[in-house]
């Protein structure tokens, strides 16, 4: 975790201003019918779904959103639009993310994992149990990457967007469900302090659009995404998904023996600006005759900026074409 880099962009962006006394309610990121899933390993979790008038036989689509501060399915969007015109899409919010339980518990890859899980099994069951395909944004596809290891019978088909685990000069095999998290940075962290100030400064309106232009690589951002970003950070319980991630507690140590042990077609896809552009780990994949890759000339989020293109290569990759 690079926290000098954090720490400057809150102060940088101390002056801006504070939080609404009144929260507004936060609308659902995607334009479907809502769904609730509970169980007592994730609790409530919110998915939304959209199944074409006329669908053309594709199997459904599952779009697992980033996680981040502000992490929420409207980061999908794009993508599940697209999706709802031809095939079965769904889209989830993750726990402690969205309109997702955002109780104070141990956010870990296992909860996110068992809830990706949750949510396949419940579009199988709608689907007559036909194996899915899926597509997570950044940290996410760790928890994708988990699931299909643990059940590949229920994915066909992984796209990986912009995603943690290749940067670096040395894989990460540490013990299975390992995670890179630092006890004494959470243990910082959720005193009270993180409410009223690191918290704070984290999601102001300023911070949040500083983070986005740091992930576009560029001041030209999706302001939908960003209004979406401010409300989302203001809701309550919005801090406890984030204290985890900032303290790496939900970072695999596992990462690269997860993607060792996937077996089903991966398209690995990113952009070349802003942050996230660290992806030199690939070449431990590129030999595999199971993973494909494409770079494009954006920043971490392609689907907003080149949404034709990118829905053009998913669409072939997940037709069984080269993307």
């Amino acid at each position: 975790m690079r926290l000098l880099p954090l720490l400057l962009a809150l102060l940088c962006t101390a002056g801006c201003a504070g939080r609404p006394t009144v929260i507004p309610a936060l609308p659902q990121p995607v334009d479907g019918s809502a769904i609730t899933l509970e169980t007592p390993a994730i609790g409530r979790v919110a998915m939304f779904m959209s199944t074409p008038s006329a669908p053309a036989g594709h199997r459904p689509l599952l779009l697992i959103h980033s996680v981040n501060a502000a992490g929420s399915a409207y980061e999908v969007r794009p993508l599940f639009d697209h999706a709802k015109a031809t095939r079965p899409v769904y889209a989830i919010d993750l726990p402690g993310f969205g309109l997702s339980e955002r109780s104070d518990r141990a956010y870990t890859p296992r909860l996110m994992t068992d809830a990706v899980l949750a949510a396949a099994a419940e579009i199988r069951r709608r689907h007559g149990d036909v194996a899915i395909d899926a597509l997570a944004l950044s940290l996410s596809a760790e928890f994708l990457a988990r699931a299909a290891v643990e059940q590949p019978q229920a994915f066909a088909r992984l796209a990986l967007v912009s995603p943690t685990g290749f940067s670096g000069k040395k894989p990460r095999h540490g013990a299975p469900g390992s995670t890179r998290g630092q006890a004494w940075l959470y243990r910082t962290l959720s005193w009270s302090a993180w409410d009223d100030g690191i918290y704070g400064l984290l999601t102001r309106p300023g911070t949040i659009r500083y983070f986005l232009e740091k992930t576009w690589g560029s001041k030209t951002i999706d302001e939908g995404l960003w209004a979406y970003d401010v409300l989302t950070t203001q809701q309550p319980g919005a801090k406890f998904a984030p204290l985890h991630f900032v303290s790496a507690n939900l970072f695999s140590a596992d990462v690269n023996t997860l993607y060792d042990g996937l077996t089903q077609p991966v398209w690995m896809s990113h952009g070349v600006r802003g942050d996230f552009v660290d992806y030199r780990a690939t070449a431990w994949y590129a030999g595999r005759p199971n993973w494909s890759f494409t770079r494009f000339e954006t920043g971490a989020l392609p689907q907003f900026e080149l949404p034709e293109p990118f829905c053009a290569a998913l669409d072939r990759f997940l037709a069984g074409e080269q993307p």
